[in-house]
């Protein structure tokens, strides 16, 4: 590694890597900040990674700003990634890596403004409407689609569904609190409280029998249910053509697995939505149909509770305003 003064900025990024490797980690496992920043990373490497520190400035920004337009990144991910380059230079001066002055510069350079700039902007999370959630469930495997039906009642985020287990649950009362392990904003002190009602109770029912630290949904239990239903619907006589598991994979390289994770929860989605010729949906946009619904009927204090905001403003993200309520407002005093 070279001294404070020659020290290139792919050394920088190095010594900064090896650090979020160490920060950026819960329950022993990697978080999604570190492929966030990994993309953020790359394009900084490919254009500067030779270049010294000190001769980074607000133009080489810039410049890396521009590479990501050219890559087709969107304004917000593009100011996201941005920030994260940002706080790679605040780092290196906590730890005496080079001058402040160098991130201070870095500072005015303004985030990209909607309207203003070539970078393409993203369209809203919109809710997914009910007719599409019914159309898909028939092509979703059991467990998925078991899945779907609790996401769309409760409008938990997609990783508290995922990493949801028995022990998990407080079945003392009518209504059963589910307590995520792990929640997005438990590093600012906050807990996360789920309430589950009768309905969400029957969905949740044929999976709690089973040990309290094993997740409810899993990808190797539908695997096994599809494994069965194959052999159920197999023709050839069993003294005749392959044994059941014969032709199965010793090592697959992505073996089914003991809890469903966002990325194979959407994927899934997506598959049954191919099957049955649907438009495709990511399940994200369930949480906004229940904010939307529980908004709509019981004002937006309660969806900022189910949802687990700490602000309103942030639920109105989430929650899509009610315009047939508008509409019959302006036809009663309008």
């Amino acid at each position: 590694m070279g001294s404070n003064s020659d020290l290139t900025v792919s050394e920088l990024l190095a010594r900064y890597w090896k650090y979020t490797n160490g920060y950026y980690r819960k329950d022993g496992k990697p978080t999604n900040e570190i492929s966030a920043l990994k993309s953020a990373l790359r394009p900084v490497k490919e254009l500067y990674g030779k270049t010294l520190v000190r001769e980074f400035g607000p133009l080489s920004l810039k410049a890396v700003r521009g590479r990501m337009i050219a890559d087709g990144w969107s304004r917000t991910g593009i100011n996201r990634a941005i920030s994260r380059v940002r706080r790679i230079f605040r780092w290196g001066v906590a730890k005496e890596l080079l001058p402040s002055a160098i991130f201070e510069s870095l500072r005015c350079v303004d985030g990209l403004r909607k309207d203003r700039t070539k970078a393409r902007e993203t369209a809203p999370i919109l809710p997914v409407q009910d007719s599409l959630i019914d159309a898909t469930l028939p092509y979703l495997p059991q467990i998925v689609g078991n899945m779907v039906r609790l996401h769309r009642l409760t409008g938990m985020r997609p990783a508290e569904l995922c990493m949801m287990r028995p022990c998990d649950l407080d079945r003392s009362s009518d209504v059963w609190i589910y307590r995520p392990q792990s929640h997005k904003i438990e590093h600012r002190g906050r807990e996360r409280i789920i309430p589950l009602g009768p309905k969400a109770q029957g969905i949740l029912l044929r999976y709690l029998v089973r040990d309290g630290q094993t997740y409810c949904f899993r990808p190797c239990d539908s695997e096994a249910k599809r494994r069965a239903a194959r052999h159920q619907s197999r023709k050839t006589p069993l003294s005749c053509g392959n044994r059941p598991g014969k032709k199965r994979k010793r090592n697959p390289k992505r073996p089914a697995g003991e809890a469903y994770t966002i990325d194979s929860y959407r994927r899934a989605i997506h598959r049954a939505c191919d099957k049955g010729n649907l438009e495709k949906w990511n399940p994200i946009r369930l949480r906004h149909t229940a904010a939307t619904e529980i908004r709509c009927e019981f004002g937006l204090e309660a969806a900022q509770v189910i949802l687990g905001h700490s602000q309103a403003d942030v639920t109105q993200v989430y929650a899509e305003r009610d315009m047939a309520k508008g509409l019959e407002v302006a036809r009663q005093i309008g």
